[in-house]
């Protein structure tokens, strides 16, 4: 479903990924764990368009989408969740998850029933309901994630990349977060998840890739990461 291929992306000079590849197929869960730095972030970045690879390939479906920008990729059925949420503060919940679905009230995707798909995402994350009508930057950052969460899924994607959708937020809300990634994983929703916290990034996945200095230094099915020693002393501490 997505296969990157030799990707070089950075920022300006400063070259940020070397070469890297890695495959997520359709209804697959693949983890990208690494340290701060290592380019995680960066990678989600260059796959949606945010920013434009110096080379590489990167093959959503049948089709090269490396260079196109973001919202032709987004059109292409790919759906971010960014880092630090990037709801719009001054809409309601409502209106940011009509918003998700924008390239399809416009043609540019399978329109389906959007109003239906709201109601479900309001099924999936309850609390959105509750707050229906609240504008979104009054939430807490639990709910924001989980907004910008419902509101990339609204696109109906073909893929789904999430990053760092734990961050910020409280242990209980970490393990909500990581109960509904799961989920999305049992409806056969394709994720390329970049995760912070490696342990439960593994504990979910079926494939991770391991990034040191813009690199991919390991990479394997996911239980057999999370049972690497070198992997457990680099990344999941003692206490894993």
């Amino acid at each position: 479903m997505l296969q990157v291929e030799n990707l070089i992306a950075g920022y300006g000079k400063v070259q940020v990924l070397q070469s890297i590849s890695l495959n997520v197929a359709k209804g697959q869960l693949v983890t990208l764990i690494g340290s701060n730095g290592a380019g995680k972030t960066t990678t989600l970045r260059a796959i949606s368009g945010m920013i434009t690879p110096e080379s590489g390939t990167i093959m959503l479906g049948g089709d090269n989408i490396a260079g196109l920008s973001t919202h032709q990729i987004t059109r292409r059925g790919m759906a971010h969740s960014p880092e630090g949420r990037r709801v719009f503060p001054t809409l309601t919940v409502a209106d940011n998850l009509e918003l998700g679905a924008f390239p399809r009230l416009t043609g540019a995707r399978p329109r389906g029933e959007v109003k239906a798909d709201i109601e479900r995402m309001i099924a999936l994350f309850p609390r959105l309901g509750e707050r229906r009508q609240q504008l979104a930057g009054t939430l807490s950052g639990g709910e924001q994630q989980m907004l910008a969460m419902a509101r990339a899924l609204m696109l109906q994607p073909e893929v789904l990349l999430l990053d760092e959708p734990s961050m910020g937020l409280a242990p209980r809300l970490v393990e909500e977060v990581f109960s509904t990634i799961a989920r999305l994983k049992r409806e056969k929703i394709t994720m390329l998840l970049v995760e912070q916290f490696a342990a439960a990034a593994l504990d979910v996945a079926d494939y991770g890739y391991v990034l040191e200095n813009g690199r991919i230094s390991v990479h394997g099915p996911a239980a057999e990461l999370k049972a690497s020693p070198a992997v457990r002393a680099a990344y999941l501490g003692a206490a894993h």
